[in-house]
C-alpha cells in the first residue's frame, strides 16, 4: 500500500449542475421524468460545492463541508480523453467484477458486448434509465458522479485472436514473497470498476453490466469496497483505511508535471499498441489486513512501521502532512527517526527510481470467519503507464523489508490494460476490436 495520496477532487468530474437540466426526453419515467429531473429540490441545494467540493484541491486546508443533499446531482462524464473512474476523486462506493467470455464467444461477441456495456454507462453515468428492463433500484437518485471502468486482461486476447495486439506490459506479474492468491478470484477476460457516491447507483450499475453481459461472458469474480462518503468531514482530507492511517499522502496529481508521462499511455508510443493511446494500466489486489495482530500494536509502534504519525499523517521527521520526510533524520540516539523498514521510506518514487503509480481504491469488510477473525482490508487499484516500472518495482522494493508486510496479506491479483476514453459515437475498446 504505497504511500502516495488520493486526489479528492480532479478535472474530469462534471461540475455541478442543475437536477433539471438537460433531461433527455427519450428516457422518462411513467411519470415523465428522468431520474436526474427526479432530484427535486433535494438535488438543487448546496450545489455550489458539488459532490466532492468543487473548490477542493489537493491539500488538506480546511474548507466548507460539503452538503449531503448534494451529491446526488454530481455528474461524471463518459465521452472523454482517458476513462472515468482513473483521475476522479475517491467514491463512497465500489464494485470491482471480471468477466470471462463464455465458450464459444470470441470476437464479434465481445465487440456487441462492449458496445453494449459502453452504451448502458453512458446513460447511467447521467443519471438516466438503462436502455431496457432497467430495474428502478436507483429511481430516484441522480448520477451521484458514477464512473464505470472496463478493461482487458491478458487471457481476451488469445480468446478473441488478438494475439498480435496484445500489450507486452500485460504479461503476467511475477510472485512476490505476500502473495497468498486465490486464483479463482485473480485475472479475467474482462474487468469492470464501478464507483459511485450512493450505493444503490453503485449497485443499479453493477446490476445493469451483470445483465447486458447475457450469453456473451460469465462473471468470474466479483468484490465490494467503500470509503469515507463526501462531505463527511469537516474539511476535505487524505482518506483513511481500515488500520486507521492516512493512506495514500504521496498521490501522482494531475498538476505534476510528468503526471501523463507516469500515468497513461502516450498517442506516440513505441512499446504500446496504437489502441492504448491514453489508456492506462490497471493492477487490482484484495489486500487482506491481518487487524487483529496490528491492533495489538501501541499507537507509537503503529506509527513506526508506517513511519507517520497516526493523527495527521505527518512523516515522524516532522512537519504537516505534506511535509517532504527528511530520511536522514536522527534522534538523541542516533537512531532515525523514519526506520530503515517504514513503509513511507520504501515507497517514496525518490527511493524507487521514480516509480510511481496513482492509487485509487476501496476498503472492504467481507464478514467475520467464524474464529473471530474480520475479513477486511483494501481493494488496492492503481493506475500506471507502465506496471513494471510502476507496481512490481515498488512492490518488489517491498518484499525485501517492508514494516507493514507482517501485517498485510495479497488474496487475488489482477492486470488489466484499459484503453482510452471513447469519443462520441464510439464503444470503449472500438480501436482494438474492429482494428
Amino acid at each position: 500500500m504505497p504511500d502516495q495520496s488520493i486526489p479528492q477532487s480532479l478535472p474530469e468530474a462534471r461540475p455541478p449542475v442543475d437536477a433539471t437540466e438537460g433531461v433527455p426526453s427519450e428516457a422518462p419515467s411513467p411519470e415523465g421524468l428522468t431520474r436526474r429531473r427526479l432530484l427535486g429540490t433535494a438535488g438543487a441545494t448546496g450545489l455550489v460545492l458539488g459532490a466532492a467540493g468543487g473548490a477542493v484541491g489537493y491539500t488538506a486546508a480546511p474548507s466548507q463541508a460539503t452538503p449531503l443533499s448534494s451529491i446526488g446531482a454530481d455528474e461524471a462524464m463518459f465521452h472523454v480523453k482517458h476513462q472515468p473512474g482513473i483521475t476522479q476523486g475517491l467514491q463512497a462506493r465500489g464494485h470491482l467484477v471480471a468477466f470471462d467470455l463464455a465458450a464459444g464467444a470470441g470476437r464479434k461477441e465481445a465487440a456487441a458486448l462492449l458496445r453494449r456495456w459502453s452504451e448502458t454507462a453512458r446513460r447511467l453515468m447521467a443519471g438516466e434509465a438503462a436502455a431496457t428492463d432497467d430495474t428502478d433500484v436507483a429511481r430516484d437518485a441522480g448520477p451521484s458522479s458514477l464512473t464505470v471502468t472496463f478493461g482487458f486482461g491478458n487471457s481476451f486476447f488469445s480468446r478473441t485472436g488478438l494475439e498480435k495486439q496484445r500489450p507486452v506490459a500485460l504479461d503476467p506479474l511475477p510472485d512476490f514473497s505476500s502473495d497468498h492468491l486465490d486464483k479463482a478470484r485473480s485475472n479475467g477476460d474482462l474487468w469492470v470498476q464501478i464507483g459511485a457516491n450512493d450505493a444503490l447507483v453503485a449497485f443499479h450499475a453493477l446490476r445493469a453490466i451483470q445483465k447486458d453481459a447475457g450469453t456473451a461472458a460469465k462473471v468470474r469474480w466479483q468484490m465490494n469496497g467503500f470509503n469515507r462518503t463526501p462531505g463527511a468531514t469537516a474539511h476535505p482530507m487524505t482518506a483513511r483505511n481500515l488500520m486507521g492511517q492516512m493512506d495514500g499522502t504521496r498521490n501522482p496529481k494531475p498538476a505534476d508535471a510528468d503526471f501523463d508521462q507516469r500515468i497513461f499511455v502516450p498517442s506516440d508510443s513505441t512499446k504500446d499498441p496504437a489502441w492504448m493511446a491514453d489508456g492506462s494500466y490497471a493492477v487490482v489486489r484484495r489486500i487482506r489486513m491481518l487487524l487483529d495482530d496490528w491492533e495489538k500494536l501501541s499507537v507509537k509502534a503503529q506509527e513506526q512501521v508506517i513511519g507517520r504519525r497516526k493523527s495527521d499523517g505527518a512523516a515522524l521527521s516532522g512537519g504537516t502532512e505534506t511535509t517532504a520526510m527528511d530520511l536522514e533524520k536522527t534522534d538523541a540516539n542516533g537512531d532515525l527517526v523514519v526506520p530503515i523498514n517504514a513503509h513511507a521510506r520504501i515507497t517514496r518514487p525518490d527511493q524507487n527510481g521514480g516509480a510511481a503509480m496513482l492509487r485509487r481504491p476501496f476498503s472492504y469488510h467481507d464478514g467475520i470467519d467464524p474464529d473471530g477473525t474480520p475479513d477486511a482490508g483494501l481493494l488496492f487499484v492503481c493506475w500506471q503507464a507502465d506496471p513494471l516500472r510502476g507496481f512490481v518495482t515498488v512492490q518488489r522494493k517491498l518484499d525485501r523489508g517492508d514494516a507493514l508486510s507482517k501485517y498485510v496479506r495479497h488474496e487475488s491479483s489482477g492486470l488489466f490494460a484499459v484503453p482510452g476514453g471513447a469519443a462520441e459515437g464510439e464503444y470503449v475498446g472500438q480501436r482494438l476490436l474492429e482494428a
